[in-house]
């Protein structure tokens, strides 16, 4: 049976990916690099450290590891100096209406993010007290498809994995949730996210109530 959710941030339930994508754009460009919408679908889920190696390769770029955290320091300190002023009008449709669907059928929710900085955003947009347990990227060091992010957040709610819903936008979320065994619901392009066992364009177009009927339907499967 599902008694809990855990929810990716970014791209999920807060519209903060394009502050991350013209942060990591402009420091590609600091290092004069080209930086597309379409390398940073390459980033999605993926850790500060693990984004910077990216662009590093992608421009050829050999550094310190002291010049790497010194960039990845910078790249966050431009990042969290445009969401200083992030408000509920952030919120992506249908985020704050399913977690108050999930707390009235009394499921568990979590955060399974890479951010380092969701507390901050979930008070921002002011949900923080949706949430039973919070695992983010000061959680792990390890980035999804890994799906240790996963497992902490199951843990932290006192869950098995298969008694939970990983609810992604990214095709490397989709894949740590089904290797760490979690049922998976995919937010966004279906054919992106194919590889999710439910798809909904957003979360204003599913409810406990279907999650919930989908579940018993294919629990089997």
């Amino acid at each position: 049976m599902i008694t809990a959710c855990i929810f990716d941030l970014d791209g999920v339930i807060v519209d903060t990916a394009k502050f991350h994508y013209l942060a990591w754009k402009r420091l590609a460009e600091h290092l004069g690099v080209e930086f597309s919408e379409e390398d940073n679908e390459h980033l999605k889920g993926v850790s500060r450290m693990q984004s910077l190696e990216y662009i590093l390769l992608k421009g050829g770029i050999q550094i310190s590891n002291e010049e790497k955290l010194r960039l990845a320091t910078l790249k966050n300190e431009w990042y969290v100096e445009s969401i200083k002023h992030i408000d509920t009008t952030e919120i992506l449709p249908g985020g704050e209406e399913l977690l108050k669907d999930l707390k009235k059928n009394q499921i568990k929710i979590s955060l399974g993010s890479a951010s380092k900085n969701a507390i901050a955003i979930l008070n921002g947009i002011g949900l923080m007290s949706y949430f039973d347990f919070i695992s983010d990227g000061n959680s792990t060091d390890k980035s999804k498809p890994d799906p240790e992010v996963f497992l902490i957040a199951a843990k932290g709610m006192g869950k098995l994995p298969e008694e939970c819903i990983v609810v992604e936008d990214s095709i490397k979320g989709i894949e740590a949730a089904k290797v760490g065994g979690f049922r998976t619901l995919g937010i966004g392009d279906a054919e992106v996210l194919s590889d999710a066992e439910y798809i909904v364009k957003d979360l204003a177009q599913v409810s406990w109530e279907e999650l919930n009927n989908w579940y018993n339907k294919t629990k089997n499967i």
